[in-house]
């Protein structure tokens, strides 16, 4: 399904960035695009950890195509939306309590305002905090997306990785950052080959980042890591069974981020939820894969909401 680079490197016409305000008064970057004609529903899309909405915007293209209204917003504290930390491009957030207080407070106004069916999708960091935001009620989406969810992460101290982050949050400020370059530390992969195995699509990223140096959020803050671990622990133990909202995971099995095996141990717990599995052949940013892996998640993804948020 390959496109001209125009349609990831441009705002669309008839698309809006604003600011939306959170309950507290934080300011949140907000991209709204409404369908043309008699809308299909609406798409509430949140990108991962250090994104922001434009990456997306070739996705977001597809399904605007297909008559849905999309939005999206950039995270408390990275891309767009401001920093939580005196370093411009430490990503921190002191609790994704406050994450979760924002999806609240943003997807109710959002589906109060949109037309349905309203499905919510999340990529990454955004994934883990969909899935989040539905067991704890958060949000009531018709149906909902998980891509490469972080629901674990690939660390080479395993289980050590949550008890040494938070002594070293402690032993300075812990909203310093965790670690310089790469989206991994202690790896010697690129964070191209971490992400995306298209070019095309990795420099589409690079091209928003050096048009808006502002835009560039790095690595995570050591409170970051610490709030990141106490989350996913935190959501592994919730009582999923319970969870209505039919979901769709879809997995990179050889995701060198996040941990595809914690997504493989949760979805079965669900309910109501289907899995689409990727190998080798796909990196960490799925959507923004070589058009042989996305254009088969486009596909899948398409084929889950007709028939979980089917028209109204």
């Amino acid at each position: 399904m390959a496109v001209s680079r125009n349609v990831a490197r441009t705002i669309p016409e008839g698309a809006v960035v604003d600011r939306w305000q959170a309950p507290d008064g934080w300011s949140l970057r907000r991209f709204h695009w409404p369908a043309e004609g008699t809308p299909r529903g609406s798409i509430l899309f949140q990108t991962g950890r250090g994104d922001v909405f434009e990456k997306y915007l070739e996705s977001f293209a597809h399904w605007h195509g297909q008559g849905w209204t999309i939005t999206a917003f950039d995270w408390r504290g990275q891309g767009g939306s401001g920093r939580l930390t005196p370093k411009a491009d430490c990503g921190h957030i002191d609790d994704f309590a406050t994450y979760i207080d924002d999806l609240r407070a943003f997807a109710g106004q959002w589906q109060a305002e949109t037309p349905g069916p309203h499905a919510v999708m999340g990529h990454s960091m955004g994934g883990h905090l969909v899935l989040r935001g539905v067991a704890e009620g958060a949000i009531a989406p018709d149906a909902a997306v998980l891509v490469a969810p972080m629901l674990g992460v690939r660390s080479a101290l395993g289980k050590l990785a949550p008890p040494l982050a938070r002594v070293l949050a402690r032993l300075g400020d812990p909203r310093r950052p965790a670690w310089k370059g790469n989206e991994k530390p202690y790896t010697t992969e690129t964070r191209a080959n971490l992400l995306t195995h298209d070019p095309a699509r990795y420099a589409d990223e690079l091209w928003w980042q050096a048009k808006d140096r502002t835009l560039l959020t790095g690595a995570p803050s050591w409170q970051w890591l610490v709030a990141a671990f106490r989350s996913m622990a935190a959501l592994e133990a919730a009582p999923l069974e319970s969870v209505r909202t039919p979901l769709l995971f879809v997995i990179a099995e050889a995701d060198g981020l996040v941990d595809a095996r914690a997504a493989l141990r949760i979805a079965p717990r669900l309910p109501d939820a289907e899995l689409l599995r990727f190998g080798r052949e796909s990196a960490h940013e799925i959507l923004r894969e070589a058009d042989t892996v996305r254009d088969r998640a486009l596909a899948t993804i398409d084929g889950f909401l007709d028939a979980r948020a089917p028209r109204r």
